[in-house]
């Protein structure tokens, strides 16, 4: 693991721009893996910032989201595929046919699962999966659980990810109870990892995913196992380090 401790969540955005735009420059039919929520919007940001600099192409990238809210329609405000749109897609040189996010309007959630992963095998795996932490410890939709999910699933959302979501939302009781996302095997067959925390509210899940034991408990433990992560995270998310 590779650790790179920022000021503050511009600081995170902008070195975890750095290595995602260095992933491009390096090999620019590269497959990303994408992630939504507060967390990436600054990296976005930075990304099409470079790119209207004409420092960045993305006519070859390829890209895959971790996940997607089970019904929800594409042209939902609240919809990530909504999100990537308006945060990246629509503002890079980005072949949306290259895009690729799981259908939460479909009703066979095995169908949509098994296709989702045929998706990823096409496309050759994920170069750089980026991550951000949710603050149970999920990863993508992946909640504590029993056990490490594989592949591509549908997943009950739990009380605490409901309520961190619910400020995207007129009322909570707008915020869709399933989810479609890759499963914890899926994400960690990616080549690289990046995962992005910011903000004192993630420091102790961020320690215990990084220093406690590997545990389906705590979902981002499994990057303990992974041969190449980088952790780009605040001053206020790395606070837990400084007394332990």
């Amino acid at each position: 693991m590779k650790l790179y401790r920022a000021k503050d969540y511009y600081d995170m955005s902008r070195k975890a721009a750095n290595i995602i735009s260095a992933q491009i420059i390096m090999k620019p039919n590269c497959v990303l893996g994408l992630a939504t929520g507060s967390t990436p919007v600054g990296a976005y940001k930075q990304l099409i910032e470079w790119y209207n600099k004409g420092d960045l192409d993305f006519s070859r990238v390829k890209t895959a989201n971790l996940d997607e809210y089970k019904g929800l329609t594409r042209d939902n405000d609240q919809s990530y595929y909504h999100f990537m749109k308006q945060n990246l897609f629509m503002h890079v040189n980005i072949d949306l046919t290259n895009t690729h996010i799981p259908d939460g309007m479909e009703s066979d959630t095995e169908k949509e699962a098994a296709r989702y992963e045929e998706i990823l095998r096409n496309l050759g795996g994920i170069d750089l999966q980026i991550l951000g932490l949710g603050h149970n410890g999920h990863i993508g939709f992946n909640e504590p659980s029993d056990i490490f999910p594989k592949d591509t699933h549908i997943v009950d959302l739990q009380e605490s990810t409901i309520e961190a979501n619910k400020r995207f939302f007129e009322s909570v009781d707008q915020v869709p109870r399933q989810a479609y996302t890759m499963g914890i095997g899926t994400i960690i067959r990616a080549k690289k990892i990046l995962l992005m925390v910011s903000g004192e509210d993630k420091a102790e899940i961020l320690y215990n995913a990084l220093c406690g034991p590997v545990t389906p408990k705590v979902p981002a433990s499994i990057l303990q196992l992974h041969p190449d992560v980088i952790i780009v995270a605040d001053e206020a998310a790395l606070s837990k380090w400084e007394t332990n």
